[in-house]
């Protein structure tokens, strides 16, 4: 095999899965060990630079990073990544005098947002520092978009919305509320913008066509209709059974909001096994922890009306044959079943709507008539149209809106100064040794065995009697102790010298988990075989050395097994093995101008 360079993101990307799997590319590590110094504070910071909101997120975030976490390798469950951005935010002191510093002489450019969802706001975040103009349009009265009118207040809390959101707001943003945009070519032509940024969602429902639809239609809710209803108090009831047709958060969300509405039955009706779930484990768990049944393998076939009524639904009940990879190969119906219901909330999946962007302005549709976007620049086929978020590509969840929201302000910001948004600057990577003496470090590398801590809840008794109680507490300052030490450390990484080696095995003896072998080179499938514990992993490259001075032989390590503890650096007696932080710099539209303005020629 070549030999593995340690100084290239790419090796860091193999290394720290976490912060690579998360969108926004959150320095998940360094936060952690700040919060595991009490510096909760710093921690809120550095975790906002990249996602923007870390007491939202730290509630409701999909967690892309977890599956990805190296703990989870070595037991069940990765270290609770999504609650410890809660943590910092529910611990920090006042954060105002460390917000970015907006200047007071404007650069002359002003950027129009379409709908102040995470997206917009994160554009903003991102240009007011510059000296931008910014005008978010909002067709509602509270600022938020679908983190607002989705997410129940029981996962969410408006306080914890409205406060991060006010950091954003704050900077001199002109939030425009009840003031939706009814033509696009009227911002264009007469709103005086140098660039539109449409962050406006999918806020359409997906509709169900069944025979009885219609006739049943008082009964009969889109999802995300109803939550926004909810939201705003336009609804405080609903019927005693209620069926949840579709199997995603949003379905979890309804079926627990029902439950705060006086809805005594809830099921969720699922078409597909378990497996093809597209909600999140937990949000599976918490809807279960509180009665809800979830059905699975049910077609939907009809609303069944009686006296002009909806009564129920009936579902075919099929079967299905799995292929190797787990797919669906054959599928049969072998039943029918009517389940009553009083009311049925539909949340299949939702859609982009852009009744206000007229289809003559250059801005191109494909077939789904979803805008045609350049998926590095998140421009549009008009020079001064960006989108963003749902708006873009479809419902995700709020951490790629976030990400989207980041690279546009980047094409924004180089647009407006008149360079080629594709000319982008590269991630960066730093390494630095963490040795303090002969056998300190700078981080802890003591190994935790402990458990990942369960998340405190709100008893079932006392959760129900308000629809905005917050059914997570959150972790206190003393409970956070033992979780933060789970963090393996994985930024903090194992960098060989080849040259210094002198093949004394020093560092195989100590070794935990057997994951270094000194052996000669050879094809990937044949090597891993000759390791003292055979990768198994096939997905985690193996780090190989350059060749050895006294033998030619290489150092193989398998990543996949170490867990970063730094007894091989400890015991090396020629320093062939240190501990470096890996300290990755994704770019953000404040790093793309200072780029630029060192372009300028300097006046003497």
């Amino acid at each position: 095999m070549e030999p593995t360079d340690t100084s290239h993101p790419d090796y860091y990307h193999r290394v720290v899965d976490c912060q690579w799997a998360c969108p926004a590319h959150t320095d998940v590590p360094e936060y952690i060990r700040l919060i595991a110094q009490g510096r909760f504070t710093d921690a809120y910071m550095v975790n906002r630079h990249s996602n923007v909101f870390p007491g939202i997120l730290g509630r409701v975030c999909d967690r892309p990073c977890e599956p990805a976490c190296r703990r989870g390798r070595i037991e069940t469950k990765p270290v609770a990544i999504c609650r410890l951005k809660r943590v910092a935010a529910d611990h920090r002191e006042d954060v105002s005098a460390r917000l970015p510093k907006i200047p007071r002489l404007k650069n002359g450019k002003r950027i129009a947002c379409i709908g102040a969802g995470c997206a917009s706001l994160t554009v903003a975040n991102d240009l007011m520092p510059l000296g931008y103009e910014v005008t978010i349009f909002e067709q509602y009265g509270e600022p938020g978009g679908l983190m607002r009118t989705n997410i129940p207040s029981f996962r969410l809390p408006a306080t914890v919305l409205s406060e991060e959101i006010a950091m954003i707001v704050d900077m001199g943003v002109d939030l425009r509320l009840n003031t939706p945009v009814r033509s696009m070519r009227e911002l264009l032509t007469q709103g005086g913008f140098d660039a539109v940024f449409v962050g406006s969602g999918a806020p359409k429902g997906k509709e169900l066509e069944l025979p009885g639809r219609q006739e049943g239609a008082a009964n009969i809710h889109i999802g995300i209709a109803w939550l926004e209803s909810v939201a705003f108090g336009h609804i405080d009831r609903i019927g005693r059974r209620v069926l949840i047709i579709g199997v995603g958060n949003t379905a979890m969300d309804c079926c627990r909001t029902s439950l705060r509405l006086g809805a005594e039955s809830v099921k969720v009706m699922a078409r597909k096994p378990r497996g093809f779930f597209k909600a999140s484990e937990w949000e599976l768990e918490d809807a279960e922890e509180e009665s809800v049944a979830i059905i699975v393998n049910r077609s939907p076939r009809a609303f069944v009306i009686e006296n002009g009524r909806l009564a129920g639904m009936r579902f075919d009940k099929m079967e299905y044959e799995l292929d190797a990879q787990g797919r669906i190969s054959a599928e049969r119906v072998v039943g029918e079943e009517f389940l009553p219901a009083d009311d049925v909330i539909l949340a299949i999946g939702q859609e982009n709507a852009f009744p206000w962007i007229e289809r003559d302005l250059g801005i191109r549709f494909d077939k789904w008539d979803v805008p045609v976007i350049d998926q590095g620049t998140f421009k549009s086929t008009h020079p001064q149209v960006f989108f963003g978020g749902d708006a873009a590509f479809g419902p995700k969840n709020i951490i790629w809106a976030v990400e989207h929201g980041h690279q546009a302000a980047i094409s924004i910001h180089r647009h407006c100064q008149g360079e080629s948004v594709q000319d982008r600057l590269p991630p960066g990577m730093n390494l630095q040794s963490r040795k303090m003496g002969m056998h300190e470090w700078s981080y802890a590398n003591d190994y935790t065995p402990v458990e990942r801590r369960l998340m405190p809840h709100v008893s079932l008794k006392e959760r129900f009697k308000k629809l905005n109680i917050e059914v997570e507490l959150g972790f206190t300052a003393e409970q956070v102790e033992q979780e933060v030490q789970r963090c393996l450390n994985c930024d903090v990484q194992t960098v060989f010298t080849a040259k210094l080696c002198i093949e004394c095995d020093a560092c195989i003896d100590i070794c935990p988990v057997d994951c270094l072998t000194i052996t000669h080179n050879g094809e990937e499938a044949e090597l891993r075989n000759r390791l003292k514990a055979p990768a198994k992993n096939l997905s985690q490259p193996l780090y190989v050395s350059a060749p050895l001075p006294q033998t030619a032989r290489v150092m193989v390590k398998d990543e996949d097994l170490c867990v970063h503890c730094g007894l091989c650096a400890e015991r090396c007696p020629t320093a062939a093995w240190d501990m470096q932080k890996s300290e990755l710099h994704w770019p953000h539209a404040t790093d793309d101008a200072d780029t630029l303005e060192s372009k300028q020629p300097k006046i003497a």
